[in-house]
């Protein structure tokens, strides 16, 4: 095998090389916090009916006619779902939507507070129709004073320290992408993995509840802990004390840019002999690590002159040969294109809901060697509604009347 070129990895596209194969999952979701839980389950293999409000104003997920930051919400976190579309507004809709719930193991919603109960589609509704049910909420805040607050990933990023540690002082940014309702709906998979674990053992379902705000305290968990150990508040990262002598995006020819790293007296050695560095690689001011991180204030200014020079390109080789970090500065969009990503599996082709193709990001893992892979493309809206309510009992008639509704 031909060490340079990365191995291909196998896409796991039968639901039978798939863990959750043969388990159903409800959800009345939108956005992106709970969708993200389904597309997790869903790309483990299990069943994901996604069941889409229409009449009232309503043409189903919100997220299928987002413009700008938010116009590749559906596609993305939709893949590999089935669309049912209902009027949950008519006892017929609900009528329907409770003989699936029946059959379902997982529920999973994230709508405001109350919204679901008003529905009768609440957890202590549903868990007398379905013991086993597991039923996964998604929400701002876990039960406690903020419960009543209406959350976005921006605001407990602003409330939760994120913002301030992305931003430079006294300039608080929130992160560019969307981490907590990723995130969020990441650990509401696994609080439902969890509970049929043990469902497993007692024979009954559970609710599991995954909330913005305390996923984004988690993810601040180790400034703060800092704090606890040191005494010393964490600064926003832009004026961070950082912990390593050079951790650092460069300007160097063209003024293109590359995010370098020397983390180690070992790697520092290497660099210096690298870049003919021998007077300051036996400097003893900047023998330890420790030593360069005290020094950066007159070190950093003589690397970036000794690299301005080189192309990023030329520093990429050089790093990669040496085992020393590095990292260009990419946009989003040149990712389809990546190398790496196209050889090893880590995108796949994807037919939207209009048609077009485009590719996906799998989720970042390997099953016995392969990634799962895209089963069923993101559902155009009601895609599926004669398949699931034909399956639950109702006749051609009925199901013709239903959608008619």
């Amino acid at each position: 095998m031909n060490s340079t070129k990365p191995q291909e990895i196998p896409q796991a596209d039968s639901p039978k090389a798939l863990p959750y194969a043969g388990l159903r999952v409800v959800e009345f979701t939108h956005m992106v916090m709970g969708p993200t839980c389904g597309m997790v389950l869903a790309d483990l293999g299990a069943e994901v009916i996604k069941v889409e409000p229409i009449g009232h104003g309503h043409q189903g997920d919100s997220t299928r006619h987002l413009l700008g930051s938010g116009a590749g919400f559906f596609a993305l976190f939709n893949r590999n779902k089935k669309s049912l579309a209902l009027d949950l507004q008519t006892p017929e809709g609900r009528e329907a939507v409770l003989r699936l719930i029946a059959t379902a193991d997982i529920v999973s919603e994230n709508f405001k507070p109350g919204t679901m109960k008003k529905l009768g589609l609440d957890y202590a509704s549903l868990k007398a129709l379905n013991p086993r049910l597991i039923y996964v909420s998604h929400k701002g805040f876990l039960p406690g004073p903020y419960e009543h607050r209406t959350a976005l990933d921006e605001v407990v990023q602003m409330m939760g320290g994120l913002a301030y540690m992305t931003g430079r002082p006294n300039d608080p940014l929130r992160a560019g992408t969307s981490v907590n309702d990723i995130m969020g709906g990441m650990f509401g998979a696994m609080g439902a993995m969890a509970a049929l674990h043990a469902r497993d053992t007692t024979g009954v379902g559970q609710e599991v509840q995954s909330a913005l705000f305390e996923n984004n305290v988690l993810l601040v968990a180790q400034h703060m802990m800092q704090f606890a150990i040191t005494g010393q508040p964490a600064a926003p990262m832009p004026a961070r004390i950082s912990a390593w002598g050079i951790y650092d995006v460069f300007k160097v020819k063209d003024d293109e840019q590359i995010f370098l790293a020397v983390v180690s007296d070992a790697a520092w050695a290497v660099f210096c002999e690298l870049f003919g560095l021998a007077d300051l690689k036996d400097d003893a001011r900047l023998n330890t690590n420790n030593n360069r991180v005290l020094a950066r204030e007159w070190m950093m200014p003589l690397l970036r002159e000794h690299l301005a020079p080189y192309s990023a390109a030329e520093l990429s080789a050089l790093f990669e040969a040496n085992a020393l970090p590095f990292a260009p500065i990419t946009r989003p969009q040149d990712l389809l294109d990546d190398p790496h990503l196209n050889a090893s599996g880590g995108l796949a082709p994807l037919t939207l809901p209009d048609g077009r193709e485009t590719k996906t990001v799998l989720l970042p893992i390997t099953l016995d060697g392969a990634r799962p892979g895209v089963r069923l493309n993101p559902p155009r809206l009601g895609e599926h509604n004669t398949e699931i309510l034909a399956a639950l009992g109702y006749s051609a008639t009925e199901i013709e009347a239903l959608c008619a509704r």
